[in-house]
């Protein structure tokens, strides 16, 4: 965590250097190719998506339009190689946008125009590495048919919308926040149950969540010190967030965009409003209220008093907000708070990008060796000491925030949010978006945006375009890795192998 904290400090070394009068003439300057590059890409994996993507059991529009050989054979290989065809232009024109920001060539209303070309072809793609949406939907639809969400799963449905469900999830109750199961259950009624209207209109509300995200980073890039333009570049056009997030239709988006919005309000000085939007995305996900206490600290230090005084008096409203938030969204919602103790349903997940699973995998392998156990209890005992120690950091980041610096209680909050990615017992690749959010308005090294390119490429390839993970497959990691090495060293080499025949 030590590590990570030095890659967010605020220091002059990570500033690139201003920008000549010129160049910041050519700054307001759409970078044309280079978002031509990026919407061809995701168009393509739009288009592979037909086929190579988290498909619905029954595809009407493939049905009716002759291509459901997209499903199958060589139509499905053929899908899947225009797809990740389209992967690899995305994350080159994401490197260049990236150059080009890092160098003061580009700037923040030519980051949101790719980031808008990018996104609306993925708004009517097919679900792509993630068949969550298919839950989202079946969990609207048991809300709407009268079921309680929180209290059984999809399988009791028996219906168009339950039916693409993955296995693992059929029988576990919902765990995402009343708000969340309040637009599940209005996009199902919108859309009268349909697969792929329901996909549409999710992804759609969705996205609201990234309207909010690119509305809040070039606020909090004023108040933590950072670029906007590069806080733009390294969220909202992250092919880690476009594809898996919109691409997917996470309800992470969402929620993300919603923490970011009331974190700046709070840091606006909106203090009430701004626990009130907290509290609207802790009701999309529990994971929101992560940053809640280290705002409390910012609250209090700009009040009179001693330091006790000053926390009491901004953690009453706060908590009064933030709660009472909640509590209406609960309310209208009609629910109860039955999403809390489902939150453990994702345990059934293990992979090694959760540090203590991947440990307590690891160790069961080895033992496995040499004698036949139970294996379970070594994933058991290392997912304990993982909560151990997240409460520890978590602690210990928040107390030692209590001088309530906007930039520091800031930082402090992504690095504890990280630890919660890393230490949960479920992680998944887009889990990482959400310390990035907090983190990316901040003044970052170079190190440090290099550092966030190869993971984010990286994180992005080790799902299969089915939802399938590949974090077992080591000969497709390996690629994996080398291509994530191989774009984060071009953002600060542009031709690393001297193969151009002209400069940039």
């Amino acid at each position: 965590m030590a590590a990570t904290q030095s890659l967010l400090r605020s220091s002059s070394e990570v500033s690139p250097p201003e920008p000549s009068p010129a160049v910041r003439a050519n700054a307001a300057a759409l970078p044309v190719r280079t978002t031509v590059l990026g919407l061809l890409g995701v168009t393509l994996i739009a288009l592979g998506g037909l086929g190579a993507g988290a498909i619905p059991e029954h595809d009407p529009l493939l049905d009716q339009a002759g291509l459901s050989w997209l499903r199958y054979g060589h139509g499905r290989d053929l899908a899947g190689m225009v797809l990740y065809l389209g992967l690899g232009l995305v994350i080159w024109a994401w490197i260049r946008l990236g150059r080009l920001v890092l160098r003061g060539e580009s700037g923040g209303s030519a980051v949101l125009t790719a980031v808008t070309a990018w996104t609306l072809p993925l708004l009517f793609a097919p679900p792509l590495f993630s068949k969550d949406v298919y839950s989202y939907l079946a969990q609207g639809q048991l809300a709407l048919s009268g079921h309680d969400p929180y209290a059984v799963g999809p399988a009791v449905l028996q219906s168009a919308l339950s039916e693409n469900v993955s296995e693992v999830w059929q029988n576990a109750p919902a765990p995402y926040g009343p708000l969340f199961i309040l637009v599940a259950k209005a996009v199902v009624w919108i859309t009268g149950g349909s697969v792929v209207l329901g996909v549409i209109a999710m992804r759609l509300s969705i996205a609201g969540g990234l309207v909010l995200l690119c509305r809040a980073l070039p606020g909090l890039s004023r108040h933590l010190g950072g670029k906007s333009a590069i806080a733009l570049w390294l969220v909202a056009a992250n092919p880690l967030l476009l594809i898996h997030l919109v691409g997917g239709a996470h309800n992470d988006l969402l929620m993300i965009g919603l923490m970011a919005a009331g974190v700046l309000l709070v840091l606006d000085r909106r203090h009430v409003l701004g626990f009130v939007l907290l509290g609207l995305a802790f009701s999309v996900k529990a994971t929101a209220v992560v940053i809640v206490p280290f705002l409390v600290w910012i609250w209090a230090a700009r009040l009179d008093g001693d330091k006790l005084t000053r926390f009491g008096r901004a953690l009453v409203p706060g908590a009064a907000a933030f709660l009472g938030t909640f509590a209406a969204c609960t309310l209208v919602a009609g629910v109860g708070v039955g999403w809390i103790p489902a939150l453990s349903n994702s345990s059934v997940i293990i992979n090694w990008l959760s540090v203590p699973s991947g440990i307590g995998a690891f160790v069961r392998m080895v033992v496995s060796w040499f004698t036949d156990v139970d294996g379970g209890i070594f994933i058991g005992v290392a997912r304990t000491l993982g909560w151990v120690v997240l409460i520890w950091v978590a602690w210990t980041q928040w107390w030692t925030a209590r001088d309530g610096d906007v930039s520091d209680n800031v930082r402090r909050g992504a690095v504890t949010m990280l630890a919660v990615v890393l230490l949960s017992p479920t992680t998944l690749p887009w889990y990482f978006s959400w310390p990035l959010a907090l983190a990316a308005g901040l003044m970052w090294t170079t190190r440090a945006v290099v550092a966030v390119s190869l993971a984010s490429v990286f994180l992005l390839l080790v799902t299969f375009p089915n939802g399938d993970t590949g974090l077992y497959f080591w000969s497709y990691l390996s690629f994996a890795l080398g291509v994530s090495a191989l774009a984060a060293w071009s953002l600060v080499e542009p031709d690393p192998f001297g193969l151009s025949l002209r400069r940039e």
